[in-house]
């Protein structure tokens, strides 16, 4: 798994090297120096031109126009003021070391300079700011990144696409879109979620020490992206001594009047995903619709209110469906009053692993008055339990009703609140978004985010039944459920790109995703087995 670490902490792994004997200046060099080798690994790589801003990541950018000018490749630096009145020493330094080896100079162009120079570059190295970088970019670094972006020029950014921010990944202004972004250290936050998932391009990490991976570990990162290896000992593996009960008995609890749909696309994810045994129990009042629509899948009614939704003594029946399952879902679909909310609160003391989604999330809101952290032992169990809230719903969770997390760190930071209120660790919060965290007390787990093409009603449903479907298959350990939860993910988004190239990335609906869960699931438990074959999409 690849470390990701906060700003504040990849400043204080810089500082923890300092004192090992690697100064910043020799940082810079080494950052500047693994920049150009990244600008030389590309072929069409004969003319660039630099975009030095005024801080230390200028600086390397300056450093890198000198090597690649070493190297004999036509390199420049657009540099808003002259190398000599730099304020950052170690940026003036690395300027004017640039300078005397000869690298060109060009002070403060004007916007038609600018798309001229950019017309005859083959490649641009953004220096503009740094992983410090906040807010809005003023002139005229705004006028050099809007330059950037118009220009079609392929983009190699240093450390971070300049206007984005490297901590929660949202830009309030003009930001690079760049082709690679070249990291220092470690993997940042902000880089692999919201708009860093657009702007930054492929990533490439440069550790510029030997002794850089063991004091990022040392500095506790806030998660860990994970890689296909790291779902060997999660994966349900293959064997042909088994039938239907032993590959996973689930039972999925939801739907109303008004959402009948919901939990039936939870059931078929579960089956499609290879639970051998999936049961579904909806309200007496659409149960009949979803029987004709569920072949394969038993349908079992339960007692409906008037308005659609479970009533109340709906929790007496609840002995009897989850004897012999080997996981529950419950909300998908269900709404929102005293019946689903009596299912939800029964279940969460039943000995069973739940995965709680959608409206089940909602009705633990409203049973923890929105703040769940003041009710710990509602979530204090002894079966495993995991939460699947998107960021509203978490939000819901933790008395941010109006304010809702609106980055990967924020929710990060939410879903771990949760945990130390529980105190426990069978619980596993997938905090979803365009970066989702697989959040547990041990570990934040990045799974590789899926396609846009999973922005679609019904996807939330599916993902979740193809979690308890995994959760089903397989016997985890407490300290392996953040990585079986994100393997769920992963299968998700599979499955997505899968259904983006039959029907378009616009036009998948989450039945099409369903239909392509089990391939998605044998080509990455093949891959996960044997590395060396290819995985495409």
């Amino acid at each position: 798994m690849q470390p990701v670490l906060n700003i504040e902490d990849i400043r204080a792994v810089e500082l923890r090297l300092a004192d090992e004997g690697i100064s910043l200046a020799e940082l810079m060099r080494r950052a500047g120096l693994a920049a150009a080798r990244e600008v030389l690994q590309l072929e069409e790589a004969r003319q660039v031109t630099v975009f030095a801003g005024s801080g230390n990541n200028g600086g390397d950018g300056w450093v890198a126009a000198e090597e690649l000018t070493r190297r004999g490749i036509a390199a420049r630096v657009v540099s808003a003021i002259p190398p000599a009145v730099l304020k950052s020493d170690l940026a003036r330094n690395a300027a004017l070391s640039a300078e005397a080896a000869g690298v060109e100079i060009l002070l403060d162009p004007s916007e038609d300079e600018l798309m001229e120079l950019l017309d005859g570059t083959d490649i641009a190295l953004d220096g503009i700011f740094g992983t410090g970088f906040r807010g809005a970019p003023r002139a005229p670094y705004d006028l050099w990144i809007d330059c950037l972006n118009a220009s079609g020029t392929r983009v190699v950014a240093i450390d971070v696409p300049s206007g984005l921010s490297a901590q929660t990944g949202h830009a309030e202004g003009s930001c690079v879109v760049a082709d690679v972004t070249v990291t220092m250290l470690a993997l940042k936050p902000g880089l692999v979620a919201d708009q860093g998932r657009d702007v930054c391009g492929s990533i490439v990490v440069a550790p510029l020490a030997e002794q850089t991976e063991r004091l990022v570990i040392e500095a506790e990162p806030i998660a860990w992206r994970a890689e296909l290896e790291d779902y060997l000992n999660v994966v349900p593996q293959p064997t042909s001594a088994i039938d239907k009960f032993t590959r996973g008995s689930v039972l999925v609890i939801g739907g109303s009047t008004r959402f009948p749909g919901a939990p039936m696309m939870a059931a078929m994810a579960a089956a499609r995903a290879g639970a051998g045994y999936v049961t579904l129990a909806v309200p007496a009042s659409i149960a009949a619709i979803v029987q004709t629509q569920m072949l394969e899948i038993p349908v079992v009614p339960l007692p409906t209110t008037e308005e659609g939704v479970f009533a109340p003594e709906a929790a007496d029946y609840l002995d009897r469906l989850v004897a012999g399952k080997d996981v529950v879902l419950i909300g998908p679909g269900m709404r929102v009053s005293s019946g689903p909310a009596e299912l939800v609160s029964r279940l969460m003391q039943m000995d069973v692993p739940l995965v709680v989604d959608a409206d089940g999330l909602n009705c633990l809101a409203r049973l923890t008055e929105n703040n769940i952290e003041s009710f710990p032992e509602i979530l204090r169990r002894d079966a495993k339990l995991v939460l699947t809230p998107h960021r509203g719903e978490l939000g819901r969770l933790v008395d941010m009703v109006d304010t809702p997390p609106d980055s990967l760190v924020g929710c990060i930071d939410a879903a771990q609140r949760i945990l130390w209120a529980d105190g426990g660790s069978e619980l596993c919060i997938v905090a979803k978004g365009s970066g989702t965290a697989c959040v547990g007390v041990e570990a934040a787990v990045l799974p590789k985010p899926g396609p846009a093409a999973l922005a679609t009603a019904g996807s939330g449903d599916v993902l979740a039944g193809i979690m308890a479907s995994l959760l089903a298959q397989t016997n985890v350990d407490d300290s392996d459920l953040p990585i079986l939860c994100a393997l769920a993910c992963e299968v998700h988004g599979y499955a997505g790109s899968i259904a983006a190239e039959r029907f378009g990335s616009r036009g998948v609906m989450a039945r099409d995703v369903i239909d392509a869960t089990g391939v998605a699931m044998d080509t990455l438990s093949e891959h996960i087995s044997f590395p060396e074959m290819a995985l495409e999409g």
